[in-house]
């Protein structure tokens, strides 16, 4: 599979959200990214499932939802309703992982889990085989803009060994600091889905530079 492109739109502006997500769909991008922070989990607050369904009634292109909330499974069938096709929550916060991703996919959708900085891929060993997505957080989650973390290449490729291993079809997404100069490097490494924000929404042309991260 050619690899996939998911603009996270915490960089877009939301004076012209109607705007943004029609430039999303007009381009090569294949998902739509959307962080929801509780100031809890992290140290910073952004949406919730107002702004989905405004994005979701504008958009023609599956919404990649990331859930930095602690007790995420409180919301599940408010974000399904809400619009989101893939919903993705932080190892970090969950007690009962296998219990969450069942509940996820009962309700339609694909079912992502979340790994921090911090947090060794061997912690999937046991739910690899259910997970439809594991997202490498790249950055310390919380702030858009930040300096992409180095160890990350290792972690993919741990990440990589783990799923052949378990024969799952899980894909490997990576989200904070994807620009053009690290893009193919990770696309190397094995990582089917780039999310970026800062390097499309801060671009003169993002049209052309989501086209550049697709190539």
């Amino acid at each position: 599979m050619t690899h996939l492109v998911a603009p996270s739109l915490l960089s877009a502006d939301f004076g012209q959200l109607k705007q943004e997500v029609e430039m999303i769909n007009n381009s090569q991008a294949d998902w739509f990214h959307l962080d929801v922070m509780d100031g809890v989990f992290v140290p910073n607050i952004t949406f919730g499932f107002q702004i989905i369904k405004v994005v979701n009634e504008y958009a023609n292109k599956p919404l990649d939802v990331h859930l930095m909330i602690v007790q995420p499974e409180r919301y599940f069938e408010q974000f399904r309703d809400a619009g989101a096709d893939i919903l993705s929550i932080q190892y970090e916060a969950v007690t009962h992982l296998h219990r969450n991703i069942q509940a996820i996919k009962e309700l339609g959708m694909k079912a992502g889990v979340v790994l921090n900085p911090h947090t060794n891929v061997s912690v999937l060993e046991d739910t690899i085989s259910d997970i439809d997505l594991v997202l490498i957080m790249s950055v310390n989650p919380g702030f858009g803009g930040q300096k992409f973390i180095e160890n990350t290449y290792q972690k993919i490729t741990r990440l990589k060994e783990l799923i052949l291993k378990k024969k799952s079809n899980a894909l490997i997404e990576v989200d904070g600091g994807v620009n053009l100069e690290n893009a193919p490097k990770l696309i190397k490494y094995g990582v089917d889905v780039l999310v970026a924000g800062n390097t499309i929404f801060s671009s003169s042309d993002p049209m052309e530079t989501i086209n550049l991260l697709k190539k």
